[in-house]
């Protein structure tokens, strides 16, 4: 946990008008604790599966669990979680020995059985292929409203981009599961402990009335279960009393929607809220102004980066994505708005990549004189670039997003912002779609986990239709496929050579960074992600 000093009093002379922090977990034994966040879900779901965002990340582990988990109280390394162990049969098999005693949220056991029926066809595949890797499936980011049995027609495309090339997972015995691909892949691990690998209750899951209504109250292993969830308002969680990692340490978890960082500091101050989270620099002061609370957080493993749409026809030109790179001064933006809370990247990878990090790279330099030149060169006439924004969905979004766009002026660019209300209006087709915000999370140790997710066959990007480059695709096969460890890391390196440079697919911008206000005597640690940890071992007694 980052405890972050105090800069000064600017908030004092309105901090006395504020009533006293209720800090509902000192009341009692087993406290209740209510967290105000910016968003709670970007779909009208709890599942993984339509549920890939930030925002789910954050909230996911407490009602749903992997069975390789990582650990939030140090340095997200693997640790056993679901499974006790686990091993590596050949290159394409791994084999888990499942924890015993583990219960669902409706008291059944978990089993092989359910294990199997989280990553088969009825829950995640349908009737997609393993043999798939190098194949396009559309996806929509639509809302799903339909109350069916059937899978949504995002799910079998999420799926595969997140195990392009399972076969199966065998039932070995009632304890003991194998995890077998069609392909060889290094990263099998990392795969069964990223969002979207969550173990659910196949008995529950076939019981419920609707795909939707599984999707909005999931059955998992969780400290917590949920009690209710309303769409863009309110996610109310309660303990699990069977939790196998012991006795959660609060009766009722609550996750409310408040888009106003501004309402959210005020609401934290007031006592209103236990938690706020997403805060910026700036908010600091008014909340250590309060003695009794302090900021906890800091760099997580999440990259903020700015899409492209290169079929776009004022972006079709890749010296005109070239311009738009160098541009952008990555550094001033971290400087000013972050007030040195976080750093710029070594382009779109992080350093828990051990091997595969690429520790000599950058992203393009800052030369604004270069943007012209390249501008030139294309034959840019100043033709409009819209600019799809939401409004901070991310930390000092619309903030980053003013200055880029008077950086990109000065360059001769004409970039136009256009507020938009969700995702889909971000990704909606119709029309001029440009640029817009994104972020690269590193879900596991490998750079398969960001490249090939978001730029390659089945990546994010080429599903909703901005991207795609031949070779990246096929760079994409390496990563995923050969087991040569040097190999890997050439073919890593001339994939960011490609999307960061010659055919960019996106611009780094900052390295994110988490900042939650709450109080001192709270002894909570912030995890270096997105996700909250609210079991045992991290609310000590």
């Amino acid at each position: 946990m980052l405890l972050l000093p105090r800069r000064g009093f600017l908030a004092m002379s309105g901090a006395a008008a504020l009533a006293a922090p209720r800090l509902s977990f000192a009341q009692s034994a087993r406290p209740s604790l209510t967290v105000a966040v910016q968003k709670i879900a970007t779909s009208n779901t709890l599942d993984p599966l339509t549920e890939q965002s930030n925002v789910g990340t954050r909230i996911m582990n407490s009602y749903l669990e992997c069975l390789i988990g990582q650990n939030y109280q140090d340095k997200l390394q693997p640790v056993p979680r679901l499974a006790t162990g686990w091993r590596r049969i050949d290159d394409r098999t791994v084999e888990l020995e499942l924890r015993r005693g583990v219960k669902f949220h409706n008291g059944d056991e978990m089993t092989a059985a359910d294990v199997a029926f989280s990553f088969s066809a009825a829950r995640m595949f349908g009737d997609t292929t393993p043999e798939g890797w190098d194949r396009t499936i559309a996806v929509s980011e639509e809302r799903i409203t339909q109350r069916s049995k059937e899978l949504p027609p995002q799910v079998p495309a999420v799926s595969r981009r997140l195990w392009p090339s399972l076969l199966q997972v065998e039932i070995v015995g009632d304890y003991t599961v194998r995890f077998v691909n069609a392909t060889p892949d290094v990263t099998m691990e990392g795969r069964i402990m990223a969002l979207g690998s969550q173990i659910i209750s196949r008995r529950a899951f076939e019981e419920a009335p609707s795909w939707l209504d599984f999707a909005r109250s999931p059955v998992g292993t969780g400290p917590y279960k949920v009690a209710s969830f309303t769409p863009d308002t309110e996610l109310v969680l309660v303990a699990h009393e069977e939790y196998f990692g012991g006795r959660p340490p609060l009766e009722e978890l609550r996750f409310v929607q408040v888009p106003e960082a501004s309402q959210r500091v005020n609401g934290v101050r007031a006592g209103q809220y236990d938690m706020a989270c997403d805060l910026t620099p700036d908010q600091f002061d008014t909340v250590t102004a309060d003695p009794r609370l302090e900021i906890a957080g800091g760099i997580i493993n999440n990259i903020r980066v700015t899409n492209f749409d290169k079929h776009d026809t004022a972006l079709a030109d890749p010296r005109v994505r070239q311009a738009m790179l160098h541009a952008v001064d990555r550094q001033l933006i971290v400087d000013q708005l972050w007030m040195g809370q976080t750093v710029v990247p070594k382009g779109d990878q992080f350093e828990w990549y051990g091997d595969m990090y690429l520790s000599d790279w950058a992203a393009p330099a800052y030369d604004p004189q270069k943007s012209k030149e390249l501008l030139a060169a294309a034959g840019y006439k100043g033709e409009p670039i819209p600019y799809r924004l939401l409004n901070d969905y991310y930390t000092l979004q619309v903030n980053t997003a003013q200055v880029m766009v008077e950086m990109w002026n000065q360059a001769g660019l004409n970039v136009e912002i256009e507020m938009k209300e969700n995702w889909a209006q971000i990704w909606d087709p119709e029309g001029t779609r440009g640029i817009h915000d994104w972020s690269s999370g590193g879900s596991f140790p490998d750079p398969v986990a960001t490249q090939p997710n978001q730029w390659g066959p089945q990546g994010q990007a080429v599903q909703t239709g901005e991207y795609g480059n031949d070779e990246v695709n096929r760079l994409c096969g390496v990563l995923q496929t050969s087991t040569d460890r040097a190999a890997r890391r050439q073919a890593f390196r001339r994939m960011l050579e490609i999307v960061e440079y010659e055919d960019p697919a996106y611009g780094v911008i900052n390295q994110n960074a988490t900042f939650t206000a709450k109080a001192k005597s709270l002894a909570w640690k912030a995890a270096p992600s997105f996700a909250m940890d609210f079991r045992p071992a991290n609310w000590p007694a």
